[in-house]
């Protein structure tokens, strides 16, 4: 698994990015895929969760993520999701000591977040994003107490800027936003393509929001097979399915 040394900071928090290994899972999922909604077999999955979590010093009930949409909307968590409850989230906060929030990546950014008295954590793909789901789980911790400029950020691993090449439409939408996000664009070799920095673009907006620290840890997803799931190197081999990996967070004693 793979900290932060921003997140390390933080008091009485413990958190992780985990890699794929160190799992049950076998061909496509191998090893440690945490995705419920992935066509891994179910006890698989509960399993590598269950043993993420031992990594925490926690038990697998103790985990709560949600179905992920590719949205700002954000969950204030009590505790596990009772069955049935409304899941389809990107971001999580919660002031609860024991209560691990993760998401489910493949490529996408995972973001964690620790202030005084509470934390939280958020999928950032290229969408949710655009759309603001970190300040929306910022916003969130603050309604639970804690000040934008005591919160600490760590962005995960994600795809890197040049395996993640876009389309002159995908451009134009960031632009259209603000014409200041050229510089997150750059040439693909290829004509009608840019290469999109995902992570510089989260960071830049994690950066307007007046935070304490913020750090990313800087691996491509999708050129380290070895270490992590890839949405975007599953398309191109053709299968019909792909991993997630895990990033969690939790409040201690």
């Amino acid at each position: 698994m793979i900290t932060s040394r921003v997140l390390d900071r933080a008091s009485g928090v413990r958190h992780a990015f985990f890699s794929r290994r160190g799992g049950v899972s076998e061909g496509i999922y191998a090893s440690l895929n945490c995705a419920p909604g992935s066509g891994d077999d179910r006890l698989k999955v509960e399993r590598n969760r269950a043993r993420a979590m031992e990594m925490l010093g926690l038990s697998g009930d103790q985990l709560v993520t949600a179905c992920q949409v590719h949205s700002d909307r954000v969950a204030v968590v009590e505790g596990p999701w009772a069955d049935g409850a409304p899941s389809r989230f990107d971001g999580l906060v919660t002031a609860r000591k024991g209560v691990a929030l993760g998401v489910l990546t493949a490529d996408c950014a995972p973001v964690l977040f620790a202030g005084v008295g509470a934390v939280g954590a958020v999928h950032a793909g290229w969408r949710g994003a655009r759309a603001g789901g970190r300040e929306a789980t910022v916003e969130a911790m603050q309604r639970l107490g804690v000040g934008s400029g005591d919160v600490l950020a760590a962005i995960g691993p994600c795809i890197g800027q040049d395996s993640y090449g876009v389309g002159l439409e995908f451009m134009a939408d960031f632009l259209a936003d603000d014409p200041d996000n050229e510089k997150f664009f750059s040439p693909a070799g290829r004509d009608g393509q840019r290469l999109f920095d995902l992570a510089g673009y989260v960071m830049h907006r994690l950066a307007a929001l007046g935070l304490k620290a913020v750090e990313f840890l800087a691996f491509d997803s999708c050129r380290d097979e070895e270490r992590f799931f890839s949405y975007r190197r599953a398309r191109r081999r053709g299968e019909k399915d792909y991993g997630r990996c895990l990033s969690a967070i939790v409040l201690g004693d």
